[in-house]
Formats: structure tokens, sequence, C-alpha cells
């Protein structure tokens, strides 16, 4: 079932919000399944923040299984059996497509004159492989977290280029709080030495600030129930065999600590700083409402799409809350649209996580 990651080169400059374009955009993909003789089979699955085109196949940089392998594949929820899934790397990430560390014409590293980007540029490259690809209509197109704005985006400015639109945990516009979160994760980075204001291809990456973005971010993700499940107040087993013991200094005494050093240090193993940087501010851009004279149901006229929204009790990053406001805007307009909240412990992560109650949700939408 699992191929090759491809890359294509987009045939037009791609234009940007900011202003401006980006030339010769490349986009990395991966497909899954085999594409019908009408191409009406295709699914668009819209990666978060950190994720990539590697949905179900092994990551080649940590050959960790792919991010959503679980949902994705023959017989599972997602069926390549039945569907052509397409999955793409975004715009300003690095996994193969075009971002601040992708050479410019000039032969160097773009760095920091790689051109601040937006979640509807995200996908308006993503519309652009899409018309590569000679799909006009998407069976369905599927987010969570920063994939499901992508997701909204495409369903709000391309309204006829999907059937079916489900969102999982995500929102139509950036809170205070998620953009000073992000906000925290950029200044770690930018104060690190080694960042050298974006320049620091060749050289020695800005790795301790990466890691502390990352630590600060994956707090988000979790639940305060799933971090006292894991960790509790327990302590670290001391390196010297001493188990249990404070070390009155500033070792990672708590289990929880080490958990944290871990994910920081391995997410520098595969992610590039900058990216972190560029695509954390166009999540943080993002405003569906404001895009459409701040309504957001006017994102919405007319569509002709069915949409499912489904939220988790104990995602605190993008709450329940958020969900049912795009469904009362999709209700103003109109729209075709069911709403499910799921019970989880796991938090904003519970849309990665074993939950049967999603894969139902799932399957019974696209089918």
């Amino acid at each position: 079932m699992a191929g090759t990651s491809k890359t294509i080169e987009l045939p037009h400059a791609l234009p940007l919000d900011g202003g401006g374009e980006l030339s010769r955009a490349q986009l990395a993909y991966q497909t899954y399944g085999t594409l019908n003789e009408d191409r009406s089979n295709a699914i668009l699955l819209c990666h978060a923040l950190t994720g990539d085109q590697h949905v179900a196949s092994p990551h080649p940089v940590t050959g960790k299984p792919g991010w959503w392998e679980r949902m994705v594949g023959p017989g599972k929820p997602i069926d390549t059996d039945r569907y052509h899934v397409i999955c793409a790397n975004v715009i300003g990430s690095c996994m193969g497509s075009t971002g601040p560390a992708s050479l410019a014409g000039d032969g160097t590293p773009y760095a920091m004159r790689f051109p601040v980007i937006t979640i509807r540029d995200m996908v308006r490259a993503l519309v652009g492989l899409l018309d590569a690809l000679g799909i006009e209509k998407l069976h369905t197109v599927v987010g969570g977290s920063m994939g499901g704005m992508q997701a909204l985006s495409l369903a709000a400015n391309w309204p006829e280029r999907a059937a079916r639109v489900l969102v999982i945990a995500s929102t139509s516009r950036h809170s205070a709080q998620n953009i000073a979160f992000h906000e925290l994760g950029r200044q770690a980075i930018m104060a690190d030495p080694r960042w050298n204001k974006g320049d620091y291809y060749g050289g020695e990456a800005p790795d301790n600030g990466l890691a502390v973005a990352r630590m600060a971010a994956h707090i988000t993700y979790l639940s305060e129930e799933a971090l006292t499940a894991k960790f509790g107040r327990n302590l670290q087993d001391r390196p010297d065999g001493t188990r249990g013991a404070k070390s009155f200094g500033f070792d990672a005494d708590f289990q929880v600590e080490s958990y944290l050093r871990y994910q920081g240090n391995g997410f520098t193993q595969r992610f590039d700083a900058n990216s972190y940087l560029y695509i954390t501010r166009a999540m943080d851009y993002f405003d569906l409402a404001e895009e459409n004279g701040g309504k957001l149901a006017n994102a919405f006229a007319g569509t002709a799409a069915r949409f499912c929204l489904v939220s988790f009790d104990s995602d605190w990053l993008y709450p329940t809350a958020e969900s049912r406001h795009v469904v009362r805007a999709l209700n103003a307009a109109g729209a075709a649209v069911s709403f499910v909240e799921l019970s989880a412990p796991h938090g904003h992560d519970s849309f990665l996580l074993d939950v049967p109650a999603l894969d139902r949700v799932v399957k019974g939408f696209i089918e």
C-alpha cells in the first residue's frame, strides 16, 4: 500500500496573502490506494503543525510508523482498498516541500528571506497539487488540528473542490492563549545563539531553542489527566541506580521532566527551527471570519459540501467551544453539518491516538 514520497513543482508562481509570490514552489506528497477511473475516490489528508506526508508509512528520518497509520490503510477507517489517499507536506515545512531550508534562486537557503505564509497559502499550494494530479473534486478533505484549519480554508475558498469536509480537534481562528504559546516557542528558538537570525544552515542548528519550543507545545497537546495518569509526581531513577531519589539540583528529577526532554530532543532530529517559526505564524494569522468580512457564516455561504466536526472533551488547546462556534456558522449558512464531542483522556493528541469512537465517526462520515 505504502508508496514513496514524490515531489512536484507547481507550474505557476504561487500568489501569497502577504503580497508577492513564491516561484517554483515544490510540494512533497505521498499517495496510498488507487485512483478510480472517474477520479471520484480521492481523499486529501491535511497534516498538523509538525506532521508531514508520511501518514501511513515509516518516517524516513525516525523510522517510526506514519502519524495516522492506525487510521489509514487497507480495511481501516480510511480504507485504501476503496479510496485514493493523498497527503502533502505543506509549504513552509521541511520534509521536501519548499520552505526556509530550501534553496532560493541564488543557490543558498532562503532562511528568513522565505516569505511569511498563511494557512490559505498552504491550501492554495494543495489546490495546485490537485490540479496537477487531475483531481477536480475530492471525495473528502480531512484534517486534524492545523490540518483542520486547512480543511476549513479549502471549504471556504474553494468550495467546489470537496464533497465532504471532516474537521477534527480544530478551530476557525487562534485564541490569544494559542498565540501566546506559539510566541513562547518562537522566542525560545530566536534566543538560541545558534539561531543566528535564521542563518544557521551549514552550521550548528538551534536545537536547544527548538527543543524548548517543542516541550512547551507538547504540554498543550496533553491533558492534565493524561499527565497525571502517566507520570504523577513520580521521580526518575538516577543513572547511579538510585531509585526515586531527589538530586537536589536541576537534573530531570521527575519522570515528566525526563519525558519532555526526550520529546524535545527527538523533535530536533526531524524538524527545522525556521519552519517552526513560519508555520506557527501561519496558524496564528488564521482567522476565517476575518477573511470574510468579520462573519464566519459568510465563509460558507452557498456551500454544497457536507461537514462533520469532531472535538474531544479533554482538549484544552482547541476545546469543544471552538468546534461549536464553527458548527453554528455552518448552520447559519444552511450547510449540512454534523457534530460530535468524543470522550477521551489524552487531550488534543486524542485525534492521533487510539480512540475507537473516532474510528467509527471517520468511517461513517466518509462512506
